[in-house]
């Protein structure tokens, strides 16, 4: 029987798992909903759930996956929020969302007594309030008890940990905290001692694909026993991995709720590039592969549509007819907005309008933000290779089209959970079953 590799992507909203054959094809899926809690500090959950949201999605994936060992388990997650640990390894404060705003004010303290543009140079991030140093100064200024933690574990860190593989940082999610040196690659201690950070809370900084213990069967269960752990890095990159969007200058286009651009540059870029990046909004971070960087923008498109679908009155199962009929209009002075209460506006509507046209407008829109984003990147990173669409709205074929006129090379992947996917070809380099090229 054929060896299979899982790959676990655990996401804000989901946890998503894939099982592969050891050449890379999807062979089962499985997902879980990620519940959250709205305090009065903000937007947190107990790191439990998320444990319990990975093993419901992979008991779905397994429960239908063919017979076979499995070599490898690879988990790539959201970056930002982490898990503090104590000395019996239970966690001893709430995982804080990475959206979660409570740290505004820690924020507006690092960049008085950091500096923004220092910040940003060492770091490759705008200032703002979604890195983990401040959420982490947060913690220690409302005695939230993190004094009692002796390791602290990014969520994929602390899933593989958790089922019995070593504890390490990987260069992507180390990428995202803040406390990371581009340049050097490695620890920033200014960052570290601004945020009240000991060091020895962060384990040592690992590869993605690099082998990480063993999954045991009392934390993973037997199917999973003697499976190859491993980290796949922050979900995005991933999914770049999963879509085959990782050539030098290639574009992930995740057209979700949230839509991001994923670029893959080789290192270095130089400071003043990623300055100006992050003067528009825009990260630069260590890639899950090695001797790349990650150039990662997002946009509010995917949020404009899924209003306007709604506003429309109408689901996904009508959008091929909504989309036929929004390629063949001309949407003339009709514009779609989405206000920063994230309301949709619409201006320049006639009394005929068409629910084709309000459509055609608001896919004009999310390409032209798209449109705009990319050119950010290219002016400071060079021009861009192929395009790759994954997520929900790379189902509208009309926006697969509007993106082809955009950006020339545009193409939707052929993976059906491309963050999992990435996840197993990356557990599958760390068992040996696959090479750095064909994962």
């Amino acid at each position: 029987m054929p060896d299979l590799l899982v790959g676990v992507d655990v996401g804000t909203s989901s946890v998503k798992v894939a099982v592969c054959t050891a050449d890379g094809r999807e062979v089962t899926h499985g997902s879980a909903a990620l519940t959250w809690s709205s305090t009065p500090q903000g937007t947190e959950t107990d790191p439990a759930r998320v444990l319990a949201a990975v093993r419901t999605a992979l008991d779905g994936a397994l429960a239908s996956a063919p017979d076979g060992r499995v070599a490898a388990l690879g988990v790539a997650s959201m970056a930002e929020a982490g898990v503090y640990l104590g000395r019996d390894d239970r966690p001893v404060a709430p995982l804080i969302a990475w959206h979660d705003s409570r740290d505004g004010e820690q924020a507006r303290r690092l960049g008085e007594e950091l500096g923004a543009e220092t910040f940003a140079a060492a770091t490759g991030l705008p200032l703002g309030t979604q890195w983990s140093l401040t959420k982490h100064r947060w913690l220690r200024d409302n005695d939230t008890g993190i004094e009692r933690a002796v390791r602290r574990l990014n969520v994929a860190e602390w899933v593989v940990y958790a089922l019995g593989g070593e504890p390490a940082s990987e260069f992507s999610l180390a990428s995202r905290t803040g406390w990371f040196h581009l340049r050097d690659g490695n620890w920033w201690t200014p960052a570290m001692e601004w945020s009240g950070l000991d060091p020895a809370l962060l384990p040592p900084l690992a590869r993605g694909g690099t082998p990480l213990g063993e999954a045991t069967a009392d934390r993973a269960g037997d199917r999973l026993a003697g499976a190859v752990l491993t980290l796949a890095g922050h979900d995005h990159l991933a999914a770049a991995v999963g879509a085959e969007a990782t050539g030098d200058g290639d574009v992930l286009d995740s057209c979700g709720t949230a839509e991001a651009l994923v670029r893959t540059v080789p290192v270095p870029l130089p400071d003043p590039a990623v300055v100006e990046l992050t003067r528009h909004g825009v990260t630069v971070g260590r890639h899950v592969l090695p001797d790349r960087l990650s150039v990662l923008g997002a946009t509010r498109g995917g949020l404009l549509l899924q209003h306007v679908l709604r506003l429309l009155g109408l689901g996904r199962d009508e959008l091929p007819e909504l989309d036929r009929a929004a390629l063949r209009t001309d949407p003339g002075p009709l514009r779609v907005r989405l206000a920063e209460d994230g309301t949709a506006t619409i201006t320049g509507a006639g009394r005929e309008v068409s629910p084709a046209a309000v459509w055609r407008a608001a896919l004009d829109e999310a390409t032209t933000q798209a449109a705009a984003l990319q050119k950010v990147v290219t002016d400071a990173a060079g021009d861009h290779g192929g395009v790759v669409m994954t997520g929900g709205w790379s189902n509208s074929e009309a926006m697969v089209e509007l993106r082809r006129r955009a950006f020339g090379n545009a193409r939707r992947s052929t993976a059906v959970q491309a963050g999992a996917r990435g996840a197993a070809l990356l557990a599958g380099r760390a068992a040996g079953r696959l090479t750095e090229r064909n994962s």
